[in-house]
């Protein structure tokens, strides 16, 4: 089978890789001619509008995409009679912070207090009803910690409204969190439903700096999965999908989904039966899910802005190395690497020699 791929970046290099021992073949999509998927599989460079769509479509089986902010009108057309998972309506509610939010809320996952930003005066209404301290996003575009502002007090609203260039945002309640995690699964043909061990990410300057897993926390472990479950039921879902929490006093709090392989799950390559991007593309061309469960216990650290030494990286027990063959430049995520071991004090004193490596 032949899967074209909307995107080429280090997510879409990751499912070539993985579907290559398969014998399934990636074809990539991609504006930018140096999209580091196109290393190890064929990269056509255009837009993504419905005539770029529509001609990788016609060499492939069915169609994927590696990143959330592919314009869905540009797939509608090709999806009417092409395959394209994860479907777009799922593609379509998860570009869009209230629409994800609302979506939550209606299959009665709890959030964060939200209320919906049109204009320099809602946003003093919405301050008003939520309080301090509370967190500006744009409704569309925001990763990584763009488009969004932390709020203190009302002596602010100005200067965020202004960076925000008064784009339709979203204000929520700021959540005094102990930990966040994730929940990556995935979902088949056959509607079978698996999930991957509860990850546990630490950020820095809105980027994930490193996840580690399995969390033990059987009890939020199965709550998280029925709600993932429940989520992927609503959209008919294919593929894998992962969920962002905040824990706050031992409950979950949904911050946001992305319909597509996830950063947080790069440890299941080496740390888990199958990882989530082998499982992705079973699911998409209907071949059976492999398991998730985790291969004692990983963690996973994001190299950002630039590689460190190869040799010192490889010299961690238990290291291994995925450099994106992306040239280095500040804020940009090149690589990461992947350590393992037998418990939970091992991976975490390993983790700590990678993050010395890094300096």
């Amino acid at each position: 089978m032949r899967v074209g791929v909307l995107g080429a970046g280090q997510l879409g290099r990751m499912l070539a890789l993985a579907g290559h021992p398969l014998g399934l073949g990636c074809r990539f999509l991609d504006h930018a001619p140096d999209a580091c998927a196109g290393q190890v599989a064929p990269l056509t460079v255009g837009e993504f509008d419905a005539a770029g769509v529509a001609a990788l479509a016609a060499e492939c089986d069915v169609l994927t995409y590696d990143w959330e902010n592919v314009p869905v009108e540009a797939l509608r057309a090709t999806a009417a009679r092409h395959p394209v998972w994860p479907p777009l309506a799922a593609l379509e509610v998860g570009q869009d912070r209230l629409t994800e939010k609302d979506c939550f809320r209606a299959l009665d996952i709890t959030t964060p207090t939200y209320r919906a930003v049109g204009s320099r005066e809602e946003l003093a209404d919405a301050t008003r009803a939520i309080g301090f301290p509370a967190v500006l996003k744009t409704r569309r575009l925001g990763y990584d910690g763009k488009g969004q502002r932390l709020l203190r007090d009302a002596s602010e609203l100005d200067a965020a409204w202004t960076a925000l260039a008064g784009a339709p945002s979203i204000l929520e309640g700021f959540v005094r969190f102990e930990r966040e995690l994730s929940l990556v699964a995935v979902r088949g043909r056959d509607g079978g439903f698996r999930a991957w061990p509860l990850t546990e990410n630490r950020h820095r300057a809105g980027i994930l700096h490193s996840s580690i897993a399995p969390y033990p926390d059987p009890a939020l472990q199965a709550r998280a999965e029925d709600q993932v479950r429940r989520l992927m039921e609503r959209f008919g879902y294919l593929g894998v999908l992962a969920v962002e929490y905040f824990v706050s006093g031992g409950t979950l709090i949904a911050n946001e989904f992305a319909p597509r392989v996830h950063n947080s799950g790069h440890w299941t390559i080496e740390g888990a039966t199958t990882s989530q991007f082998e499982n992705h593309l079973r699911a998409i061309c209907g071949l059976p899910l492999g398991a998730t469960a985790a291969r004692g216990h990983a963690a996973m650290l994001n190299f950002i802005g630039r590689v460190p030494e190869r040799a010192r990286v490889l010299a961690v027990p238990g290291a291994h190395l995925h450099d994106y063959g992306k040239a280095p430049r500040p804020g940009r995520k090149v690589g990461h690497a992947t350590v393992v071991g037998d418990d939970r004090g091992q991976v975490l004193a390993r983790l700590a020699e990678l993050e010395a490596v890094l300096g």
